[in-house]
């Protein structure tokens, strides 16, 4: 027996979706990093430097064969003794009364104690022990689960002082415009490389006073200057902003600018150390022949009044605005720019 088999009528035809990948609008990009004497200049200086004394810092002092000058320390975390260095830098020791210490290293401060000794004693052998270095301390600010000033009793490298911090909340945490400062500069160091990606290249050593901030993500902000009627910060939303988006809040009209001016918008963004020059067609974006530039925080955007713009002449229209954001910037930018 044979069985027929009949085909059914042919269905209806399947849609077959293609996805299409919308080229970069990125016209050119160039990377500048700091050179190396510039960045050991910022960073060295404290290495391997003496300690110098400050508030707080209790001291042995002993003065050879003189116990009744000396100011020995009994040693432990409650040890008795010693000589204390009060808030304007001062001691108060035997015999010489109030000397002034604060800001000497130990060095400097043995010679400076023994020519004082000199006036009562022949010759003496004066040494001085460093017993609890209490003006020792960094300041931690931001997002961290326990921030507020520390006293590490040493030094610290970075990654050391942010570990007195707690945790830090990454996921909440602005670490593109995180930085450290020493006295008014900002080092070169990216703090997203060190604690997302554990580059140890940025974990630095520190010196005593200085200041950590990890800003909330809450407060991302891209600069934009130029040829807009809004220039300044524009804020991120829940962590987006693209290039068309920031131009728009700047108050460029995308409508009826000229070709000149959209296909060139230059974009400084800086990790520290390095940073990324690049040029950006955002008239290809607007007619859909390419994808979407995304700014980072921190990122610096130039709109040109004319198109011919090189990275020379933005940088000299820009000196200007970048002088009034300097506290917010990155430290690549003040240090190559701002700082000559």
């Amino acid at each position: 027996m044979v069985c027929g088999c009949s085909q059914g009528p042919p269905g209806p035809p399947v849609a077959v979706t293609t996805k299409t990948f919308l080229e970069s609008p990125v016209v050119s990009v160039e990377t500048q990093s700091l050179p190396p004497n510039e960045l050991r200049r910022l960073t060295d200086p404290h290495v391997g430097a003496a300690y110098v004394l400050g508030p707080d810092d209790l001291i042995a002092v002993n003065v050879y064969l003189h116990p009744e000058l000396s100011a020995p320390f009994s040693g432990g975390p409650n040890g008795g003794g010693g000589a204390l260095i009060t808030s304007d830098g001062t001691v108060e020791l035997p015999l010489i009364g109030s000397v002034r210490l604060g800001g000497l290293t130990i060095r400097q401060a043995q010679n400076l104690l023994t020519n004082d000794y000199a006036q009562y004693v022949n010759d003496p052998k004066v040494a001085i022990e460093l017993a609890q270095p209490q003006s020792m301390r960094y300041y931690l600010l931001g997002a961290f689960s326990a921030p507020g000033v520390k006293y590490p009793m040493h030094p610290l490298t970075l990654l050391e002082a942010l570990s007195l911090g707690g945790t830090v909340d990454i996921p909440n945490a602005d670490l593109y415009q995180a930085y450290v400062a020493q006295g008014n500069v900002k080092l070169p160091v990216d703090l997203y490389a060190l604690l997302v990606h554990g580059d140890m290249t940025q974990n630095l050593p520190l010196a005593s006073g200085d200041v950590i901030v990890i800003p909330s993500s809450a407060d991302e902000d891209a600069f934009v200057f130029g040829a807009v009627t809004k220039p300044g910060a524009v804020p991120f939303s829940s962590g987006n902003l693209s290039l068309l988006q920031a131009l728009s809040v700047a108050g460029m009209d995308l409508t009826s600018y000229t070709n000149a001016r959209l296909s060139a918008i230059h974009v400084i963004r800086a990790d520290g150390r390095r940073a990324q020059f690049f040029v950006v067609n955002a008239q290809m974006i607007m007619n859909g022949q390419a994808g979407s530039f995304d700014l980072r925080p921190g990122d610096i955007v130039f709109v040109p009044p004319t198109q011919v713009a090189t990275w020379n002449q933005v940088l000299a229209q820009l000196l200007p605005s970048l002088q009034v954001i300097s506290e917010a910037i990155n430290p690549f930018v003040a240090i190559k720019y701002l700082n000559q």
